[in-house]
């Protein structure tokens, strides 16, 4: 059935907006043509949910926000996730606009860029045209129409040939703005035998109700040969989240992402590595936990054509209340990449009785000179567990502590910079009550 396309922007404004900030025509004319397919298009089709009926309509408008000279400008709760050195690289998005950034003189030496998307565009327009809707394309559907239209902010990384950047890259990008637009837009382009990693925080603060705000969001990776790309994300959004992350992988490169799901609204993101190049690899662990009555649908997908690939998933998600969980692994293995190799783990835990969630793994395989494998569980916290941890003295909260802890851990650990990981720790216990 055809549901009422609402735009949160109309033609004139959206050129008025693209002509203030100074827009080159291709962008412009880029921004138009989604808007008019984001009325013709579909959403999404995302299994077991019914994501029509959330609130995908409230985008608010475009609101730049003043530039900031220290972080210490930031809010509080800001201010304990960048920890700003010298040799630091931060980049800060405050609704609509990036605020603060700042590249180690040493990366700025190494050719290394680092700076919002709307200032990449301008200086290094050839470099973005390129790449910028190449691996998410703006005809999909018409979330990512929408994006493509009415995108602000982002961030721009790249790393060129034979370039290591030892600390990693961070960006932090809040909503405080209940009625401005927030639609961040990543690009990471990581030149041959190049090796980056790339840390983000999506975070909303207490003036941004649950339902007032769509977070309509995209990533685009893009890994030469021989180059490797480390991308972690935390998100911890009071809004309705729609999130694509797509890495395009060429000859021997390699993509480690590395996720932590905790919103507090309604949420579906896809994180997904395209193995095109023979040796390509991807290793993806993602976590997300459900409270109250949210519905996520959390999709890791491998999409293999290079011969001698390799995509490695892991996903754990833990449920209270009556929240519900779809959490998909999907495995494409295309004709002609022999030697293949694909293997994912799915699984949920539940820490209530209406608590729900399904565990899909899925191997599509159209080659016959390769291997794969998965493996799911569902179910609730051990009680065997429980009861050998409390014959050791442990409460039986304190003993549920430490199991969610421990099922959670392996991507936790995984986090490229202390501050975030503490930051996820405290996230993951304020959602489950533990």
């Amino acid at each position: 059935m055809t549901t009422q396309t609402i735009l949160p922007i109309d033609r004139e404004t959206l050129a008025a907006l693209s002509q203030n900030n100074n827009e080159p025509a291709w962008l412009s004319a880029l921004r138009l043509e989604a808007l008019e397919l984001a009325g013709q298009l579909e959403l999404p089709i995302v299994e077991k949910q019914k994501i029509s009926r959330w609130n995908l309509d409230t985008y608010g408008t475009y609101t730049k926000s003043p530039a900031i000279q220290s972080v210490n400008e930031l809010p509080e709760s800001l201010q304990t996730l960048v920890k700003l050195e010298e040799n630091s690289s931060v980049l800060v998005q405050r609704n609509s606009s990036v605020v603060f950034q700042q590249l180690s003189a040493e990366l700025a030496a190494k050719g290394v860029i680092f700076t919002d998307l709307q200032t990449a565009v301008e200086k290094h327009a050839d470099l973005v045209q390129k790449y910028l809707f190449q691996a998410v394309k703006k005809d999909e559907n018409r979330l990512a129409a929408l994006h493509t239209a009415i995108w602000n902010g982002g961030v721009f990384v790249y790393v060129p040939k034979n370039v290591e950047v030892d600390l990693p890259l961070q960006a932090v990008l809040m909503a405080d703005d209940a009625n401005a637009t927030f639609a961040p837009h990543v690009l990471l382009i990581a030149d041959s035998n190049s090796r980056v990693t790339y840390v983000d925080n999506y975070l909303s603060t207490d003036a941004v109700g649950v339902d007032q705000v769509v977070h309509n969001g995209v990533v685009e990776v893009f890994v030469n040969a021989g180059a490797n790309v480390r991308f972690a994300s935390v998100h911890h959004l009071n809004a309705t989240n729609v999130t694509y992350r797509r890495a395009v992988v060429e000859n021997d490169g390699r993509i480690e992402w590395i996720i932590g799901e905790m919103h507090n609204g309604n949420a579906v993101s896809e994180t997904m590595s395209v193995l095109k190049g023979n040796g390509s690899s991807s290793d993806a662990k993602v976590i997300c936990a459900g409270t109250n009555d949210q519905k996520l649908s959390i999709t890791t997908k491998a999409v293999h054509f290079g011969k001698s690939s390799d995509s490695q998933m892991f996903t754990r998600a833990v449920m209270r209340d009556q929240a519900s969980a779809i959490i998909n692994g999907i495995t494409k293995i295309e004709k002609g990449s022999t030697k293949a190799n694909g293997e994912q783990t799915e699984k949920v835990l539940m820490l209530s009785p209406k608590a729900r969630g399904d565990a899909n793994p899925i191997l599509l395989i159209d080659e016959d000179d390769v291997t794969a494998g998965h493996a799911a569980s569902v179910g609730q916290v051990n009680p065997e567990q429980v009861y050998y941890l409390m014959s050791r003295g442990i409460s039986k909260q304190d003993a549920e502590r430490l199991i969610i802890h421990g099922f959670l851990a392996p991507v936790i650990s995984e986090i490229p910079l202390e501050n975030v990981q503490e930051q996820l720790r405290s996230l993951m216990e304020r959602k489950l009550g533990q």
